[in-house]
């Protein structure tokens, strides 16, 4: 047993999170697979096997972390609640989200919006697939999901980075703080006008069936979780979005494998949520002294589930970096487990795998990387990963 620190995690820097945490990662499982990061304020967790753990056993790993800064942003939500109180409003909350629901009510929506918004730059034979149709296809996806239609896409990709950044502010900069907090106060007047509606007409949404649940949430719950959901609602899908198609652009082999049997594109999805993990880890709370690989950590330490290092842990998914839509081993934790288990997979996994990737590579014909954009492609981040960009071009 050891609580001594790592010489190399003191040294972790956030920056050097930000650019590529994989090298870091690596190192972590190596030397110090439970580790206190001075930078981040918390232990960092790396190993997929003590992720697996932490989160079978939320008795140990709190979601009721003190001091979160998903709390500051949004108030109290399922997100940062245990059960009792987590099984209720996510019971509130999920239907919708279903799987069965999803592909009756949700799919001709999804593909509706991926057409218009393909029919809008179709013939201009390039874009960055970022701005043009990853973000603004899970923002109005999610906005007709939630119940909040009259919500332009522009205004729920603001609220959705405002309120990440803030969830992700461990730097402390006040200018994030008043974006973030602004952010979730616009959320909060845009449910107002939808519950005002929903009341007397329910019509299927997220917001309809909270307000209309067996044992409905309060209105400032209700708020919460809406706030919660534009979240995670908007970065992962657009994340696994562009990240999967700048995986195949650059894997030509698994590209071709891809584009002669359509029952990959379920692959695609699979390994790249690996791949690219877009929630990079969640916090937790210990409720008591314990140990885990070897290191103390004492009752009520600021602990990080890493999923992005798990997710490429070398004991678990041989040749980890590699992207590999063949990789036999599909025991990754990108949509997390036990209780808190990501309510949006199965929106997620229909919109980007089933609806998004094959209909821009069928619209799009000869779609490669562009050769002559301003910028290469871009990545960042830790606690939520992707790509910040993605220009393209194809056959006009």
């Amino acid at each position: 047993m050891t609580t001594h620190a790592n010489h190399f995690a003191q040294d972790i820097r956030l920056e050097d999170l930000w650019d590529d945490p994989y090298p870091i990662y690596r190192r972590l499982r190596d030397e110090a697979p439970v580790a206190w990061v001075p930078a981040v304020g918390r232990y960092l967790i790396t190993r997929h096997a003590d992720v697996v753990f932490a989160e079978q056993h939320p008795e140990l790993f709190s979601s009721r972390e003190k001091d979160s800064l998903v709390l500051k942003v949004m108030g109290a939500n399922m997100l940062r609640e245990d059960d009792p109180e987590h099984r209720k409003l996510r019971a509130a909350a999920e239907p919708p989200a279903r799987p069965r629901r999803v592909k009756t009510d949700w799919s001709p929506v999804f593909q509706r919006t991926a057409d218009e918004l393909i029919d809008s730059f179709a013939d201009n034979g390039e874009a960055d697939l970022f701005a043009d149709f990853a973000g603004p296809f899970a923002a109005t996806n999610l906005a007709h999901l939630l119940g909040l239609p009259q919500v332009p896409a522009a205004d729920m990709i603001r609220w959705s980075q405002d309120m990440m950044d803030g969830n992700s502010n461990y730097a402390d900069v006040p200018e994030v703080w008043d974006r973030a907090l602004a952010a979730a106060g616009a959320v909060e007047e845009a449910v107002d006008e939808t519950v005002r509606r929903l009341r007397d007409e329910p019509d299927g949404s997220v917001i309809s069936s909270m307000l209309h649940a067996e044992d409905p949430p309060t209105l400032q719950q209700i708020k919460n979780n809406i706030k919660v959901i534009i979240g995670g609602g908007i970065n992962e899908p657009r994340d696994v979005l562009t990240a999967g198609v700048w995986a195949l652009l650059t894997h030509p082999g698994q590209r071709a494998d891809v584009e002669a049997d359509p029952a990959l594109w379920r692959n695609v999805f699979e390994e790249t949520v690996r791949w690219i993990s877009p929630i990079g880890m969640y916090p937790r709370q210990t409720a008591e002294d314990l140990e885990l690989s070897g290191t103390s950590i004492p009752a009520g330490s600021r602990v990080a589930l890493v999923i992005g290092a798990a997710n490429r842990d070398e004991e678990v998914f041989p040749e980890p970096d590699r992207f590999d839509i063949h990789r036999a081993q599909r025991n990754y934790l990108a949509f997390g487990g036990g209780p808190h288990f990501c309510m949006g997979t199965w929106v997620a996994r229909h919109e980007v795998g089933e609806i998004a990737w094959p209909t821009l590579f069928r619209r799009l014909p000869g779609l490669e990387l562009d050769p002559d954009a301003d910028r290469a492609v871009e990545t960042g981040g830790w606690v939520f990963r992707g790509l910040l960009n993605l220009p393209v071009r194809w056959k006009k």
